[in-house]
Order: structure tokens, then C-alpha cells, then sequence
């Protein structure tokens, strides 16, 4: 008895090692040759893991990955790269680039990232959507932050930053050494929370407060997860896993309705996001920046949005409005703290503008010509969103380059890679805000510079994420000055399990008020 079930494990196992044999022959010769084959260079891969070898050990993350190749075949205009199986297209050239974001769009419509409305249902928001029903809620959302939408914001996002300034001057009061990457995150979680959920969280107040927790909880490193995310959607989908833990889904999705309920039921008006998603599930459209009626409806065939729709929208602002803001203000605050010529230049203009306007407003951001140019560098050297995904939806010829792409092949487009080109960007590794004066921007190839992307699916956010963030610099800079600590690394070191770019642990400055 004991013999026959020895003797049935070991055919078992020996089935089991000659299927592994055969996938690794397979992999090794037949799907890591797909590019070699069309003639086009390619990454190295590794078995099972393609060219993501380095991702799945946490030895870099896909931005820093993608920047190294990028920069490896520097005489390639495209090159072969391998998500687990799935043989991928990375695009180098900006004129490429142009080709698949605008010019040839409808080929490129899609995103390729995951999402599984059925069981992960956060997960059916704009950023990730595909097809009739991403275009469908893309013009629904259009009008939602045009510049009369915007002021309404704005006021919201200003009382933030009051809270912000005394959150920075108690922590000086009793230590100039300021961690400053979780309170900018906390600054702009209340942000968010307050025009996305209507919820006053008060995380610069209380560091614990629930919203900066679940907030933590999300941007956990997972290097392995965040890989298939991004890069091989298939896979999830093939075991219905979901991407957003179940207890972050319950969270934001109980919120949003008894947010929504109490709203309805006071017949409560914020001027906010939350109350532009609720038109939306009420009427199907959103009304004019006068907040009348539009003459002429949208088209609103497509009906009203669903609860879980308004709730996935509204969780995928909060993410991007809190994470990338307030990774991209700590990496301006580090980068003036190093460069202090244009941390003065740039309080200098503070300070008078803010004179001539009688502190800060919406109008008085748009004469900061030198902000602009500093918080464009910042997103140069530190692209919040590291690199562009899209999924060829039909068989197309790449101009240019003797290559048909394959209906269902993934393209990568690394922006952290393209914007530290040497080649476009002299000494790339410099802060230099100057790269962004009217005679250099001239220069430039429209395409090689993308921190919100280009096209019908850039970021529809880019207009708050900007305003969010220059309002929380301009509150700090015009109050005190900021210099690196005294362990503070140079350059920074970057996270290496998540899929947006942030630094690795704290960011420590020495902060001071100014005379």
C-alpha cells in the first residue's frame, strides 16, 4: 500500500517536472525569441519572469528598470521586452510616442492595466476602463475641472494649507529636523478628503487619522503584485484575484454612500469633486461652472453612473490627488533644499507676488511664471507616474521602423527614462528649472516631456494635481527656508515596490523660519 502511493507521488512529480521542462524550453526558445524574430532588440530575459527579474527581487523598481533599458538602447528607436510571457513593445522615439498617444489613438485607446469590476470594483475608474465605457465616462468627466470648478476647489484646498503651515510650525517649535514626506502626504489626504468625500480627517492634526492609515495600507510595496498589475493584467484576471484589498474596498465604498446618503438626505450643495460625481449619478452630466442647466444636455445615452461607479471615480482621485502631489512637493522641497540660488529665486517671487495680491489666490499662482518653471523640472526629474501603458487594439504599422505590432501587444513608454535622456536633458541629473524657459521648451520635441501624458487619456487631474501642489509649496516657501539634514542621502533613493515613483522611507530637512 505504502509502495503503490510512493511510487503514484513520484509519477506525479515527474509529470509536474516534465510540464516545468517543457514551459522553460518553450519560454527559452520560443516565446523569448518573439522580437528577435521581428528583428527588433530586446531586453534580456529570465525564466518565468521575462525581463522582470529584477522587479520580482526588489532589486529596482519598473521606473527604475525602464529608465535603465531606456537608456541601454539609446540607438533603438523601440526594443522587445518580456512581462512574465507576454512579449511587450517599448517606445523610445518621441515622434513614436506621438504616434501611439495622439495621431493613431484609436489604435492605442486602451490602457492594457488591470481591472476587474466584479471583483475588485474600485477598480472601474477612469485610469484603468477600456473601450465604449472608459470614452463614455471620460466625457463625463470632462467638465469637471475646468477653471470655474477649479476656484471652487481652490478654497478648499487653501484651508488645507493653513492646517499644513501649523503642522510645519509645531514640528519646528520642537525640532527643526522635519520628516517632511509624511506631512506633505498628510496635507494632501485632508486635501483630497475633503473635495473627493466631503470628511474633514485632520491627518496633520492627528498623524493616525483613519483616512492617512487606509492610505498607508494601499501604498504597501508589492513588488510582485504591482509587476502583473501593470505589466500582465492576464494573469490576474486569469485567477480572479483582486488588486485593492478587500477591507481598503469595504472602507471607501461604506464612506462614499454614507456620504452620499447624508448629502441627499440634508440636501447639502459643497461645491467640491464628491458634489460634481453625485451629478453625475443624478442627472448623467455635470452642470455649467455658473451652475445652471446646460442650453444644450450632454449625450446621455449611456445613462447616470452607479453608486460603485461614483465610488471607484472618486478612489481613484483620492489616490492620485494625494500620493502624486504630495510625492512630487517633498521632492521639490528636497530638491530647493540642495539648490538654495533657486530656492531664494523662487521666495523672492513668492514674496512679492503674494504682496501684490494680498496673499494667496487662484490668480496669484498664474503670475508665478519661475513656480511653474520649478514644479515643471521637479515632474522632469521626478515623474510621479514613471512610465505610460497602452494595449494595440489592431494590427498597425510602426512608421519608421520595419515593424507591424500585433493586435494585443502591450507598449511601454518610460517617461523617467526619456525625461533623463542626456541627449534631450544636459546633464539630466541637474536641477535646473531654466529647461522649462520659453527658447528651451522651443528646442525641445513636444514628446519629450510627459509628466501627465498626451492625448485623449492624459490626466484629467493635471489641472488640480498642479493647483494642490503649488498651493502647499507657496504656503511653506513664503513662511520658512528648508536645507538637507544632516543624513538626509544625495541623490535620493527610490522605492522599489510600487508602481508610481516615490523616495524610499523619510525625507528629513532642516526647516527655519524665514526674516
Amino acid at each position: 500500500m505504502e509502495f503503490g502511493v510512493v511510487n503514484f507521488l513520484l509519477q506525479l512529480l515527474g509529470i509536474v517536472l516534465a510540464i516545468a521542462g517543457a514551459a522553460y524550453i518553450y519560454l527559452k526558445n520560443v516565446t523569448y525569441n518573439y522580437w528577435k524574430h521581428k528583428g527588433i532588440a530586446q531586453a534580456e530575459p529570465f525564466v518565468p519572469f521575462g525581463s522582470l527579474w529584477d522587479v520580482v527581487r526588489s532589486r529596482k523598481s519598473i521606473a527604475g528598470l525602464m529608465r535603465d533599458l531606456y537608456l541601454e538602447f539609446k540607438d533603438s528607436a523601440v526594443f522587445g521586452f518580456y512581462s512574465f510571457h507576454r512579449p511587450s513593445l517599448v517606445i523610445r522615439d518621441p515622434d513614436l510616442i506621438r504616434f501611439v498617444l495622439t495621431k493613431e489613438f484609436s489604435h492605442f485607446q486602451n490602457r492594457g492595466l488591470y481591472y476587474n469590476e466584479e471583483v475588485d470594483p474600485l477598480s472601474g475608474h477612469l485610469f484603468m476602463l477600456e473601450g465604449t465605457k472608459w470614452k463614455n465616462l471620460r466625457i463625463k468627466f470632462s467638465p469637471t475641472f475646468t477653471s470655474g470648478k477649479m476656484k471652487h476647489m481652490f478654497t478648499t484646498v487653501k484651508e488645507c494649507s493653513d492646517g499644513l503651515v501649523q503642522c510645519v510650525a509645531d514640528e519646528v517649535e520642537k525640532n527643526e529636523l522635519v520628516e517632511i514626506k509624511d506631512i506633505m502626504a498628510r496635507f494632501t489626504t485632508d486635501v483630497i478628503a475633503s473635495v473627493a468625500f466631503g470628511i474633514e480627517c485632520n491627518s496633520l492634526k492627528n498623524p493616525d487619522a483613519e483616512f492617512r492609515a487606509w492610505g498607508r495600507k494601499i501604498l504597501k510595496p508589492r513588488p510582485v503584485l504591482t509587476a502583473m498589475l501593470v505589466l500582465c493584467p492576464s494573469l490576474l484576471k486569469m485567477f480572479n484575484i483582486a488588486a485593492t484589498n478587500k477591507e481598503v474596498t469595504d472602507f471607501i465604498i461604506k464612506v462614499f454612500k454614507e456620504t452620499v446618503d447624508y448629502r441627499t438626505s440634508n440636501n447639502l450643495v459643497r461645491k467640491d469633486f464628491l458634489d460634481l460625481v453625485m451629478q453625475l449619478m443624478n442627472k448623467g452630466y455635470v452642470r455649467g461652472d455658473d451652475d445652471k442647466e446646460p442650453l444644450e444636455k450632454p449625450d446621455i445615452s449611456s445613462g447616470k453612473i452607479t453608486m460603485l461607479e461614483g465610488a471607484a471615480q472618486v478612489f481613484v482621485f483620492w489616490i492620485a490627488g494625494f500620493e502624486t502631489s504630495s510625492s512630487a512637493a517633498t521632492h521639490c522641497l528636497y530638491e530647493l533644499s540642495i539648490n538654495q540660488d533657486v530656492q531664494e529665486r523662487l521666495a523672492d517671487e513668492i514674496s512679492r507676488v503674494l504682496g501684490e495680491f494680498g496673499g494667496i489666490t487662484y490668480e496669484s499662482l498664474a503670475a508665478m511664471p519661475y513656480l511653474h518653471k520649478v514644479v515643471s523640472e521637479t515632474l522632469r526629474k521626478y515623474p510621479s507616474v514613471p512610465i505610460l501603458n497602452r494595449d494595440c487594439n489592431q494590427d498597425v504599422q510602426l512608421p519608421r521602423v520595419n515593424l507591424t505590432i500585433a493586435k494585443g501587444t502591450p507598449i511601454v513608454i518610460p517617461l523617467l527614462g526619456l525625461h533623463m535622456d542626456p541627449e534631450v536633458y544636459p546633464e539630466p541629473d541637474k536641477f535646473d528649472p531654466e529647461r522649462f524657459n520659453e527658447d528651451n521648451i522651443a528646442k525641445r520635441h513636444r514628446y519629450a516631456y510627459l509628466p501627465f501624458g498626451d492625448g485623449p487619456r492624459n490626466c484629467i487631474g493635471m489641472r488640480f494635481g498642479l493647483m494642490q501642489m503649488k498651493i502647499g509649496l507657496v504656503s511653506l516657501l513664503s513662511k520658512y527656508h528648508f536645507a538637507l539634514g544632516p543624513n538626509t542621502k544625495v541623490p535620493l533613493e527610490m522605492g522599489t515596490g510600487n508602481f508610481l515613483l516615490v523616495p524610499k522611507g523619510g525625507i528629513v530637512l532642516h526647516v527655519t523660519r524665514r526674516k
